[in-house]
């Protein structure tokens, strides 16, 4: 028989004590037979470890000596974790009744499949999806993500239309299962990221090197959203815009990331110009921050960053990667007004 294999839960924290406060009860409720639920702590100061000593003695707390952000944080935290599969669970999400099983079930069915994450609905807009991964993430020729449900800021009402499960190129951060092994072997999140498309970079690697990342439809969970970087926040802005780079950057081959880098810089403009034209000056000022922070840091030695590419595999393989739009998602929304990812042709996708 079979040994059930053991998972553990881990919820990053960081001033979290409100969604602490809602959305924990809903995880508390979580069913497998070998489970364990860990909150580490980024040195969050407003009350949230002395909550949960007190509302839940029970759970295990791992505190990190200073915010390292989402991906820092993590790294450190899971390092001190020992079971089968981790999921990463985000603290502003609502999980609902019997969503492990499903998950584990269809990683268990292929030992190829390194991550996983279930349908993301909105949890102020239950009938809908939620932008941070909706029903699996895809990526375009010029490295603009996008999902099953989301393509930009438009987001699709779940009619049942993306009720199959299957590969995708990416899974969300905000609910990602992980098999331990494959986060080791990838040498966890990229620090340079911070927050912000993490996932999606560590999702790449893992394709990268001959696994495959899975969107499971018989699971779901509730995501509010914007919990620490409010969605109009300069910041996140920036973040998204310089990360995206670095995801680039990390994963194509060296000729093919600065061709497609030098054309990714040129159609940001557009973004700085959209943001003036919406008065959103911080903004468009952001993402040329963001340029400029790239640029920098490719004539930056980092020990960090040289560390962690010492110790990543060299990919077996690097291009096509099964969830590739082959087109433009910018020229497919803003000129061709596609909306829906069933609107894409299916055939333009590797």
């Amino acid at each position: 028989m079979n040994q059930i294999p053991k998972v553990a839960v881990v919820i990053l924290n960081w001033n979290g004590l409100k969604y602490l406060r809602q959305f924990l009860p809903s995880v508390m409720t979580s069913v497998w037979p070998n489970l364990e639920i860990i909150v580490g702590d980024n040195a969050s100061n407003d009350g949230s470890i002395e909550f949960l000593q007190q509302e839940y003695p029970y759970i295990r707390i791992i505190q990190n000596d200073k915010n390292y952000g989402f991906t820092g944080g993590y790294n450190k935290v899971l390092a001190q974790v020992e079971a089968d599969y981790f999921i990463l669970l985000n603290s502003d999400v609502e999980v609902a009744p019997g969503w492990i099983a499903p998950v584990i079930a269809l990683m268990e069915s292929d030992p190829s499949i390194a991550a996983a994450a279930p349908k993301i609905k909105a949890f102020a807009q239950r009938n809908h999806f939620e932008h941070a991964g909706a029903a699996g993430g895809f990526i375009d020729c010029f490295g603009y993500p996008f999902c099953r449900g989301r393509m930009f800021y438009e987001i699709e009402e779940d009619r049942g239309q993306y009720q199959t499960s299957g590969e995708v190129f990416w899974a969300t951060g905000a609910a990602m299962f992980i098999k331990k092994h494959c986060w080791v072997e990838a040498n966890g999140f990229d620090d340079r990221f911070f927050a912000h498309m993490e996932e999606i970079d560590l999702c790449w690697r893992l394709k990268n090197i001959g696994y495959k990342v899975m969107y499971c439809a018989e699971s779901q969970v509730f995501h509010l959203g914007g919990g620490t970087l409010n969605v109009e926040n300069p910041f996140k802005t920036f973040l998204n815009f310089r990360n995206n780079l670095l995801l680039l950057q990390n994963n194509l081959p060296f000729w093919r990331a600065v061709f497609i880098i030098i054309i990714r810089i040129w159609m940001d403009l557009l973004a700085i110009f959209r943001f003036l034209g919406e008065g959103k000056r911080k903004d468009a000022w952001a993402v040329s921050r963001a340029h400029q922070n790239f640029v920098v840091s490719l004539f930056r030695k980092s020990e960090v960053r040289s560390q962690q590419t010492a110790n990543r595999k060299l990919p077996t393989k690097r291009y096509p990667l099964k969830g590739i739009y082959k087109g433009s998602l910018v020229w497919a929304f803003f000129t061709q007004k596609i909306r829906h990812f069933t609107e894409l042709d299916q055939d333009d996708f590797f």
